[in-house]
């Protein structure tokens, strides 16, 4: 993730949101005189990690760059229920109007980091690292993948276009792993190049092919610890299918690089926040 595929998506991630929101104009904040100014803090109602700062002031600063905020806690920190999370002082219309594009955001990626903390916990005294996949809400791709590695995962590849992932399809399509593999090197010698294999037969071609990194598709733990064995360091090992809280440590101790799951970013809970004046 470069610093300018960040920017560029923060901005529109922004754009898109508060246009799906206040459309012609907050009709219920126009209640409320123009002059009236007030400060509002954040809470959590939920243990979390945060993770989205970026985008909650983004959102505050679009809807009226006078509004002035303040973090009372850091990003990636572990915070219990109950912590104030900001303060942000400004025009009581405009904080209301931002107030729930800006939860929305924060709560879901914070959500997301979370989650990818607790994983990562388990995997503890192994040389295994957290990965995420392409399984993300549309439209926030880069935010999510971002809050990954806020968690303390890693980013598999962000789409299409930066790295290879030949699968069972692109293989038959291709003619032989092989055939796949040297037409990527072909295409694009400096991307990765990593192929998906569902039996040990399969990984040894792969091997042969040279491949950057090998995928274990639903290899059960006696199979991936034969491919770490047979792999020998000579490619990376990343373990993805039947895996969740009870089956990653196992998964892990097996010796594969990477365990890859979209439960990260597709199955999350969003954290419960609340925004309240305290004055006007």
């Amino acid at each position: 993730m470069t610093p300018d595929m960040l920017k560029a998506a923060l901005a529109a991630n922004v754009a898109a949101a508060l246009v799906e929101d206040i459309g012609t104009g907050d009709i219920t904040a126009q209640l409320i005189p123009a002059e009236r100014q007030a400060t509002a803090r954040v809470i959590t109602r939920d243990d979390m990690v945060l993770a989205g700062k970026l985008w909650v002031e983004s959102t505050f600063v679009a809807v009226d760059p006078t509004l002035k905020i303040r973090w009372l806690v850091d990003e990636g920190a572990d915070i219990a229920a109950g912590t104030p999370l900001f303060e942000v002082t400004g025009s009581a219309r405009s904080l209301l109007t931002a107030e729930r594009t800006a939860l929305n955001f924060l709560q879901t990626l914070s959500a997301t980091a979370t989650h990818v903390r607790e994983l990562t916990r388990l995997l503890t005294g192994t040389r295994a690292r957290l990965l995420d996949t392409r399984k993300t809400l549309p439209g926030l791709r880069v935010a999510q993948k971002y809050a990954v590695l806020v968690g303390g995962g890693e980013n598999h590849r962000m789409g299409l276009f930066d790295a290879f992932l030949i699968k069972e399809n692109h293989i038959l399509a291709a003619g032989s792993i092989a055939a796949a593999v040297s037409a990527a090197r072909q295409q694009a010698p400096g991307a990765m190049v990593e192929v998906e294999v569902e039996n040990l037969d399969e990984l040894q071609q792969a091997l042969a092919a040279g491949t950057d990194r090998i995928m274990l598709d639903n290899f059960d733990l006696a199979g991936m610890r034969d491919a770490v064995a047979i792999t020998a360091g000579r490619a990376q090992l990343e373990a993805s299918g039947n895996v969740n809280r009870s089956t990653l440590r196992g998964i892990a101790e097996t010796g594969v690089d990477y365990i890859s799951l979209g439960t990260i970013t597709k199955d999350i809970k969003a954290v419960d926040l609340s925004m309240r004046l305290l004055d006007a």
